[in-house]
């Protein structure tokens, strides 16, 4: 019996940076001897591994945000305004992720003007086959359906909070898609959007579960408190637009070949990248993943 496809999604862009960071604090950007700095590629490759390893997935892609403007900047001209450049020593391992991803025979999508997560949303809806998400972006569990589920990492290598519909549900008491609105309301710090001003991540849940969505809110407004009510009614504007940054699109006009996809272990052109590329780290992950899988 054919295995069940399975297409683990990843978030490139989380994957890098908290690899990224997670070495850059002590300062090993572990150098190779042409002067490249490497940690965030190896770290990256081996959340990427892990997971792999974790899932057993019969296809693996890679999404990738394309450059810093999206359409959420035209929309929004404070959208993650507040974020700083990158560090210098992240900046060449952007390009290099990507080619050490495509020499393990790894689709890299990424679309101008749209977030990864657009991209991942956008496969991940048109798919009819089961989809992990792999990603350290609670964002991205706006995505959950009865075949998608979203695997957060945790801290360390190889730890994860998978989510479902129904452990969503259970544990925040509103659909995946009413965290749209929810997130419309209180607004996105790290993105750099208010949502509705004096109204924090309490209120915005206890709305939406009263009243179902934003609209229904609008609708009773004549039921919330006279503060609510001034707060939505000042505000009214930004809710909108906040609701516009804060949910994915699944619809990025993208290029997707699911049979590119697919996951047949490590490949020879891979190691020989990691060996030229003098990923130590890396290096010692593959060795233990093929010794203790020689099939791999």
């Amino acid at each position: 019996m054919n295995k069940q496809e399975h297409i683990l999604l990843v978030d490139g862009m989380a994957l890098l940076f908290r690899a990224f960071y997670a070495t850059a604090v002590s300062g090993q950007f572990m150098y190779n001897s042409k002067g490249l700095p490497t940690n965030g590629v190896q770290g990256f490759m081996k959340h990427l591994l892990l997971a792999v390893d974790h899932q057993d997935p019969t296809h693996v892609a890679v999404c990738w945000d394309m450059g810093s403007q999206t359409f959420r900047n035209e929309l929004f001209s404070g959208y993650k305004a507040n974020r700083s450049a990158p560090p210098e020593e992240l900046i060449p391992q952007f390009d290099l992720a990507k080619e050490v991803a495509s020499s393990f025979l790894l689709p890299n999508i990424g679309v101008v003007g749209y977030e990864a997560d657009d991209c991942i949303g956008t496969i991940a809806k048109q798919e009819d086959r089961k989809v992990t998400i792999l990603s350290g972006d609670k964002d991205l569990l706006q995505l959950l359906d009865d075949q998608i589920d979203v695997m957060l990492l945790q801290k360390g290598y190889g730890n994860y909070l998978t989510h479902t519909v129904a452990s969503f549900s259970e544990l925040y008491g509103v659909t995946p898609q009413q965290f749209i609105d929810v997130k419309a309301l209180m607004g996105d710090t790290s993105d750099g959007y208010p949502g509705v001003k004096g109204i924090g991540e309490k209120t915005a849940f206890k709305l939406v579960k009263e009243f179902g969505s934003i609209e229904e809110i609008m609708n009773n407004i004549d039921k919330l408190t006279p503060s609510q009510r001034k707060k939505l009614t000042d505000d009214v504007d930004m809710l909108y637009l906040s609701h516009k940054l804060a949910q994915i699109n699944c619809e990025v006009p993208l290029e997707w070949n699911v049979q590119e996809a697919s996951w047949s272990g490590i490949s020879t052109e891979a190691e020989q990248l990691v060996e030229q590329l003098e990923l130590k780290v890396l290096r010692r992950h593959l060795a233990e993943v093929i010794s203790n899988n020689p099939w791999a």
